[in-house]
């Protein structure tokens, strides 16, 4: 009796396992994502032109997969990827800024007024 009581806790024990080690890879894999910055958020950002799908598609290294329609040039393929970026966040165009790599895919990306909470969508 005591065995089959062990082989019905010993599959859920595993799962519980599993899912404190995927919480703590998430939390490694969100702390060298997301940077703290005076004004909000800092994030590593590798985009992809031309692109058939639009949208977030996954993270490369520490840096979010963000593909986008437009071509990489004259500053619309920035701009979708703002666009993208105010719509999964839910919040202003303007609170989006490009800090660094402007004419390259791989770019460092501020966001103005995200605090913690809304990270975790509670908030």
């Amino acid at each position: 009796m005591i065995q089959n009581f062990y082989q019905l806790l010993r599959p859920s024990l595993w799962g519980v396992i599993t899912l404190a080690l995927f919480y703590m890879l998430t939390l490694m894999i969100m702390d060298k994502l997301i940077k703290r910055s005076k004004k909000g958020i800092i994030l590593k950002v590798k985009v992809e032109p031309r692109s058939s799908r639009k949208g977030i598609s996954g993270l490369i290294g520490d840096a979010l997969k963000i593909r986008v329609n437009a071509p990489p040039v004259g500053g619309a393929a920035n701009e979708e990827l703002v666009e993208i970026l105010s719509k999964e966040f839910g919040i202003k165009k303007t609170a989006i800024k490009i800090i660094k790599g402007q004419f390259s895919r791989d770019k460092v990306v501020e966001i103005e007024g995200l605090e913690g909470m809304d990270l975790k969508g509670e908030g």
